[in-house]
């Protein structure tokens, strides 16, 4: 009996040993930083950095086990390095469902590699089964890293509460501001009814997709290729009706082309790259970004390879110099996908890398300006509920 005890100690320790550390070391593995030496960034560049209101349309960083609170030594995003960046404002996003052979041409729904992440991770036993548990713990961990550092970090759900927090800004250091996304409303399980739980835990941009198709309708990299079902039509009606923003980052072009036809809000593309400038399977046509520009929405600009193709800041800056020919630049903003299971060049405390390359592209300080975050400030001031 005893030794049978001691083999279910051992038993007991063993799980608990590959639940504390292996989260740590699959963030490792997916959220790269690759090596480098610092990145040039001259005095003028600086300068103009430090005076920027930097703002990101999509960060996974919810979806690990780790306190944004504290620095990091992992993934890409925490408070003391979105700090040491100059960013005003972060989206952060919920994942919660991955196809297993996750890739951009095509992949079926019927596999998840969030489950085994959430078991891994310690989530509340619902969540295991529930996707919209998963987002709806993701958004509590959110609120209670602002309750702990109230002074670091503060959650807004409407353009009351963002122009508050942007004014304290004005007066003084202040907290930097967070705004709840989600990716993919898949996470409604199938069931409208959901969307209230989602919006009352603070979700105010909903992309409909991620990499497969869902009840809504196809997505960039599923099957189908179709465009919004009956369903998908309802759930899009009632998101604007709420005041709540649609990020098409994902979704197939007969989506997009559907979700246009059918709003009046502008939408957003939160994460991505521009295909003239980088032909990859994972950007939209050229002219379905026209489209969306036309309409006053907004295209968020990644870091990592599938996005821009090599993910140094020069070729960032090179995208966003494509897009301000083939869109202006009232249409860019940032979307880095950081913690978003990607490879990036460089994290969020060295953004200034991306100024000096925008300079270097020739960009105008004030476009800079626009690009880096202040396009997505006036979208949300005007466009938040």
């Amino acid at each position: 009996m005893r030794n049978l005890i001691v083999t279910l100690c051992l038993m007991v320790a063993s799980v608990l040993l590959v639940l504390a550390v292996a989260p740590a070391q699959v963030e490792r593995s997916m959220n790269v930083v690759l090596p480098h030496d610092p990145w040039p960034v001259g005095e003028r560049a600086a300068r103009l950095h430090a005076t920027l209101r930097v703002a990101d349309w999509h960060a996974d960083s919810l979806l690990w086990k780790r306190d944004l609170t504290q620095r990091s030594d992992r993934g890409h995003v925490d408070l003391p390095r979105l700090r040491e960046g100059n960013v005003a404002l972060q989206v952060f996003t919920a994942v919660t469902k991955s196809p297993r052979d996750q890739n951009y041409e095509q992949n079926t729904g019927d596999s998840d590699n969030i489950t085994l992440l959430a078991v891994a991770q310690g989530w509340p036993l619902r969540s295991w089964t529930s996707l919209a548990e998963r987002a709806l713990h993701q958004a509590a961990k959110l609120h209670g890293f602002a309750e702990e550092a109230p002074e670091d970090l503060v959650v807004v759900l409407d353009r009351e509460g963002l122009t508050s927090a942007l004014a304290a800004r004005e007066d003084g250091p202040a907290p930097m501001i967070a705004v709840l996304g989600i990716e993919g409303m898949h996470a409604l399980d199938g069931d409208i009814a959901e969307l209230e739980r989602l919006w009352d835990a603070g979700f105010r941009v909903f992309g409909l997709h991620h990499f497969f198709d869902n009840a809504l309708g196809a997505s960039l990299h599923g099957e189908s290729g179709a465009g919004l079902t009956d369903f998908g039509r309802e759930v899009v009606a009632e998101i604007e009706r709420r005041g709540g923003i649609i990020d098409l980052a994902h979704s197939s072009p007969q989506v997009v082309r559907d979700v246009l036809a059918m709003t009046t809000r502008p939408p957003i593309v939160s994460h991505t790259g521009l295909h003239g400038a980088c032909p990859s399977p994972r950007n939209l046509p050229d002219e379905l970004m026209v489209a969306i520009a036309e309409r006053r929405g907004l295209i968020g600009i990644g870091y990592w390879d599938g996005a821009v193709c090599d993910p140094s800041p020069a070729s960032v800056a090179a995208t966003l110099d494509y897009g301000r020919e083939l869109l202006g630049t009232d249409a860019l903003s940032l979307g880095s996908d950081y913690d978003g299971s990607t490879t990036v060049a460089f994290d969020a405390s060295e953004l200034a890398a991306l100024t000096q390359g925008l300079l270097v592209a020739g960009f105008e300080e004030e476009a800079i300006r626009d690009v880096m975050g202040e396009n997505t400030l006036r979208f949300l001031v005007r466009w938040l509920p």
